[in-house]
């Protein structure tokens, strides 16, 4: 397998396991330079793709370059913004292995100006009781932008199909106006420009950029927490917009209130508009959604074995498109029909993986992450404000959902006396009973802590 055939493999592997928003921000114009011994060594575009893939993803890129290649134990970052090739020309090059033409990489033909994927439109949304309100608010904003529903602010968890919606809604308002300046913008996308500007000097040039767009979308908003100087650069932008009666839509995997760390300025201006969730998808649906995916990517696979996809995985729309893959891959490389018994067993690793326990571990990660921290700041002796409440909430959790003791609760958190434990406990729980903001925002907690568990 040579360096650009691997490279695409990992690539293939790791867009079912982040959203298309971060896959597209920091994965683009990344390639293998070379590798040595067990290192690979991979070319990035610019520093914050280097720091952000060694502290987020260097993981999810190790373990998929390992199930490929067990030899492979250690990955490393060059910035090389002139010797990379895009993934579009990735796109277009002539693979042999069949693993890797199934996938076809049409997540990569990306339109350069509006960072738009063109693949993304209302014809292939599948609507349905758990996403009819959100798609026929995204329906009425492509048709009268900036007129009806601004903002449109839409949000539900990973992989049921926001981004999708976000960009058919920038796609019809271009097939009908090509004039109109449309821009879709990841928020860790929109930051990392923000810190760029800011080091540069060339904020001005950054401000025109975004407050001269006739639309402007915003994916994964729930990334502007904590983010103090890219809150008010955003909140300049969109009041800037706003005040024209330019297009604002955004993302987010919670509501605006249950953004940790947003400020009350830009809650609110959330807030203002037009609120849609989408939520897991029925059984009917699912099964719809298998058939239409199905028919674009042009596998055919009997009614028992879609029936199966769609009956086991039940909460995310882009685990069940990496079960079709998989059995797309397997039917070009064996050039025969897939029955049910065969699918089994073939998705048996994504299907049938043994449940996870919840576990302190989990519930402190799952906190952590909520909040936009790392893990070691809950358990370090820290009196900042900003970790001090998240970490009484996982105080709270351990206590309320695994019925641990306080002095165990308390060595948990470098040590400290399960008076703590119990104050923490006592707070929070009344806390909740006196908000039902504040509940929601525990009960989003919950969720993610179960679903990770399941």
């Amino acid at each position: 397998m040579t360096k650009e055939e691997l490279w695409q493999a990992v690539l293939a592997d790791i867009q079912f396991h982040i959203s298309r928003a971060n896959f597209t921000t920091w994965l683009a114009n990344t390639e293998i330079i070379s590798k040595q011994d067990k290192c690979i060594l991979v070319s990035v575009p610019n520093s914050f793709s280097k720091e952000w893939l060694e502290n987020k993803y260097n993981k999810l890129i190790l373990k998929a370059l390992y199930n490929i290649n067990n030899d492979i134990k250690e990955v490393k970052y060059e910035v090389k913004p002139c010797a990379l090739k895009t993934l579009d020309h990735l796109a277009s090059t002539d693979l042999p292995k069949p693993k890797l033409e199934q996938l076809n990489f049409q997540e990569f033909k990306i339109n350069k100006k509006t960072n738009l994927n063109p693949r993304y439109t209302f014809d292939n949304f599948v609507i349905g009781s758990f996403n009819e309100l959100a798609q026929a608010a995204a329906w009425a904003v492509s048709k009268k932008p900036g007129l009806v529903y601004n903002p449109l602010f839409i949000y539900g968890n990973v992989g049921l199909g926001k981004t999708h919606l976000l960009q058919a809604i920038g796609n019809k308002i271009i097939e009908k106006s090509a004039s109109k300046n449309v821009l879709y913008i990841p928020a860790e996308k929109f930051t990392s420009e923000v810190v760029s500007s800011i080091r540069n000097g060339t904020i001005e040039s950054l401000k025109a950029k975004f407050r001269q767009t006739d639309v402007l979308i915003l994916d994964d908003a729930q990334f502007l927490a904590g983010k103090e100087k890219t809150q008010e650069e955003f909140f300049h932008t969109f009041n800037s917009l706003y005040e024209k009666n330019k297009q604002i839509i955004l993302s987010s995997d919670r509501s605006p209130k249950a953004i940790p760390a947003l400020e009350e300025r830009l809650r609110s201006r959330f807030e203002g508009g037009m609120i849609a969730d989408i939520s897991a998808p029925d059984y009917e649906t699912r099964l719809a959604i298998l058939k239409t995916k199905g028919q674009e990517k042009k596998i055919d696979l009997s009614n028992e074995t879609l029936e199966y996809i769609a009956s086991n995985v039940q909460k995310n729309i882009r685990e069940m498109e990496g079960a079709l893959n998989s059995l797309a891959a397997y039917q070009k490389l064996n050039n025969e029909q897939l029955d049910a018994k065969i699918a089994r067993k073939l998705l048996k690793n994504l299907i049938s993986s043994p449940p996870k326990i919840v576990s302190p571990k989990i519930i402190i990660q799952m906190v952590a992450e909520f909040f936009d921290l790392k893990e070691r700041d809950l358990i370090t002796p820290s009196r900042k404000k900003e970790i001090v409440r998240p970490r009484q909430i996982a105080m709270y959790l351990l206590r309320n959902e695994l019925k641990s003791s306080f002095p165990f609760i308390g060595r948990k958190f470098s040590g400290k006396d399960h008076t703590t434990a119990i104050y923490a406990c006592t707070k929070i729980k009344k806390e909740i009973e006196n908000s039902e903001k504040f509940t929601d925002e525990i009960n989003l907690i919950k969720q993610r802590i179960y679903s990770q568990s399941c």
